[in-house]
């Protein structure tokens, strides 16, 4: 990144001179859950900066938004294979699978499309898309068996965080392992294996701790997509005399997985074939990540965190020509022996410091935080053409270099005007350079910049002691990266993605019941899509789109073992109001998406039937009806009809610290379509799994 060094370094000074100026001071301690159901406070000092912490009920009642706070216990209950697994039973969120590990994020809230992202993910607080700026938002997506619990933000709440937060924010927050050791494993269809550990320890008083958590899992894959996965995390932290604390997190991560861009033609699909379209095609990925994060306590009202981060993504990508007119005439993809290597890596380098400050203001008490980041991401971009015989190795005859160099601020305050009102003002600036460079084309250069201004107010109201009403209108707005806003080598004026939101709901809890109900409307006033009128170009400004819904999420405890765990999402508009495509609705937009969990847990026993619903979806932004039959290039569209999927899971403890579970997942073999791209995306057929915990 030696091209942004110089930049990142000269705002160093400025970002921790910012950093001495006042979020609420989070709590110290953090409540984790054993597999076993035991709940025990951690003192260790935490590595996330940017983390909301405390149970569902009190993390919501702080919340101008929805919010869905998903613990380890749960997690486990699900016995997910990936994160995607986990967020498809989320209200509002709609999953479009291109495989059963998800090593590619896709996903979409309210209404926008699951096929670019307009949401915000984060790991412990730190972007980890690999180029927010200069793109791609896919190439990595943490592996679930480090993640310890999950937090979903949606409407005004998501206005801390920047940018791509139109839908909500979702944050994956690391396990910290703690004394001992806890081994597991499990295998499956497919051939999958798995094996992990978690190992730990704190000093004798408490206040220092390093662990490690490890897996690797390789898998024949459903329909011969296999991996061969290894992901290590290592956290140490401790505390330095009783007003600061430091963390420090390293990861390695690598995949090398064989999937691609294809999919299976209409033909085989309804023949029942289930192969692997792209069999010689492979997907490489690794990365590298640190961070450091630190915390001080300049007096019991006010608390200033710190987080320095940086990652380095390699995504190589190796995909095979076609025959197209071979192809047609055969009904399936007939490949050449010419090879492409579609090689990218992505570094990011940042820092983000935010300072909170309980106070008052006349005699109304408030908390306020002010934020500020600086960052820089840049990208190397090689296309390799090679053959079958040179086997990766060849010509580059392009390479290109992307960068974006960007400074965020923000300040937010809640105040209390009455013990039952409380109001949550504030803005956020988002300031950024964009450049793009072709090597192969004698060094030519083609830049953009853009700021946007993005106010917001939220406020909550408590109706009753066990009910709250919420709600918030913000600007949001996702950047148009490098590949799109400089595609051409010339700038093409495209405007952020920007949508006004709106949001109200009530949430609340009475005895065995616990309920939550949020209706939605965005308003976006410029959005940019896939497929345009302009073939030459990869995006374009697609107008105004509206959308609008509602969330419904209901919990229900029946006594004796068994609980009911369900919620609706209805998005009857999400709609292009302008433009080509006016009242057409947005692709992988569906109007339905339910989930209904049956449970039960009795002594040492814990089993759940859960259903999947996903109502029926277009494909592309023209709303074609009519699955394309053939391989010539071009838009992939289509009405995908909708489906529903159960699964069932179960987990037994043997005695304390050894714990044994099972699934069957798409219980009933369901035949459906996930997705689309070159092809058909198949969901994935009925699975089975085995596997165990065992701490000590």
């Amino acid at each position: 990144m030696s091209a942004n060094k110089s930049f990142m370094l000269s705002k160093l000074a400025m970002a921790l001179a910012v950093s001495a100026m006042p979020l609420t001071t989070l709590a110290a301690n953090s409540l984790d859950t054993t597999d076993d159901g035991d709940a025990r406070r951690s003192v260790s000092p935490t590595i996330e900066v940017i983390r909301i912490k405390g149970d569902q009920l009190s993390h919501a009642q702080i919340e101008t938004g929805t919010v869905t706070l998903i613990s380890r216990q749960q997690i486990d209950a699900i016995q997910p294979l990936s994160t995607e697994d986990v967020l498809r039973r989320v209200p509002g969120i709609n999953i479009k699978g291109e495989e059963e590990t998800s090593i590619v994020a896709n996903f979409g809230l309210r209404g926008l499309s699951a096929s670019e992202s307009k949401s915000l993910l984060l790991e412990d607080g730190v972007p980890v898309a690999p180029g927010l700026f200069i793109g791609n938002d896919r190439y990595f997506n943490p592996r679930i068996q480090r993640v310890d619990q999950v937090e979903i933000l949606k409407g005004s709440a998501s206005l801390r965080y920047g940018p791509s937060t139109i839908g909500g924010v979702v944050n994956y927050i690391t396990k910290t392992p703690d004394d001992g050791v806890q081994l597991s494993g499990r295998v499956g269809s497919f051939n999958m294996r798995e094996a992990s550990i978690e190992a730990g320890g704190r000093n004798a008083s408490g206040d220092a701790y390093a662990g490690v958590v490890a897996t690797h899992a390789k898998s024949d894959g459903f329909m011969d997509k296999g991996y061969e996965m290894s992901d290590v995390m290592v956290k140490a932290g401790t505390a330095i005399g009783d007003n600061q604390r430091v963390g420090v997190k390293f990861s390695y991560h690598e995949n090398d997985a064989n999937i691609s861009y294809r999919g299976l033609l209409l033909g085989d699909y309804l023949a029942g074939e289930r192969y692997n379209p792209a069999a010689d095609d492979w997907y490489v990925q690794d990365r590298k990540a640190f961070d450091l994060n630190h915390e001080l306590t300049i007096s019991d009202n006010m608390t200033l965190k710190t987080l320095f981060y940086w990652s380095d993504v390699s995504r190589d990508y190796w995909r095979y020509n076609v025959d197209t007119a071979a192809s047609n005439e055969a009904g399936r993809w007939i490949y050449t022996d010419d090879l492409t290597g579609n090689n990218r890596s992505f570094e990011r380098f940042g820092v983000e410091t935010r300072l909170s400050l309980a106070h008052t203001l006349g005699d109304m008490a408030a908390d306020t935080e002010f934020g500020f980041r600086v960052m820089s991401e840049e990208s190397n971009d090689t296309r390799i053409r090679a053959t079958r015989e040179q086997d990766r190795t060849g010509t580059n005859d392009r390479h290109r270099v992307d960068s974006a160099d960007s400074i965020a601020a923000y300040v937010q305050s809640r105040i209390e005007l009455t013990e039952q009102l409380a109001v949550t003002p504030g803005v956020r600036v988002e300031s950024y350079d964009q450049k793009r460079v072709f090597l192969t084309q004698e060094n030519a250069t083609a830049k953009t910049s853009n700021t946007e201004f993005l106010p917001g107010v939220g406020a909550t109201y408590e109706l009753t002691s066990s009910a709250q009403l919420y709600g918030g209108v913000y600007r949001a707005f996702s950047p148009a990266t490098n590949g799109v806003a400089l595609d051409g080598l010339t700038d093409q004026n495209l405007d952020g993605e920007r949508s006004t939101n709106y949001e109200i709901g009530v949430r609340g809890s009475d005895g065995r019941l616990s309920y939550e109900v949020a209706a939605f409307y965005m308003d976006f006033s410029n959005q940019v899509v896939t497929g345009n009128s302009d073939p030459n170009l990869s995006r374009s400004n697609a107008g105004k789109t509206e959308h609008t819904g509602v969330e419904f999420a209901f919990a229900y405890d029946f006594g004796a073992g068994f609980g009911l765990d369900t919620n609706v999402t209805w998005i009857p508009t999400s709609k292009f109001t302008t433009g080509d495509n006016k009242d057409n609705r947005l692709p992988y937009a569906p109007k339905f998406m339910a989930n209904l969990g049956l449970n039960y847990r009795v002594d040492n026993l814990q089993a759940a039937l859960t259903a999947h619903h996903r109502g029926e979806q277009y494909g592309d932004p023209s709303n074609q009806i009519e699955l394309p039959t053939g391989a010539a290039g071009g838009i992939w569209g289509g009405l995908l009809p909708a489906y529903t999927v159960l699964d069932l899971t179960a987990q037994y403890r043997i005695y304390d610290g050894f714990t044994v579970f099972g699934a069957v997942k798409n219980l009933t073999d369901k035949q459906y379509i996930a997705g689309l791209r070159q092809g058909i995306y198949v969901g994935p057929e009925r699975s089975f799994e085995v596997g165990f915990r065992y701490h000590f």
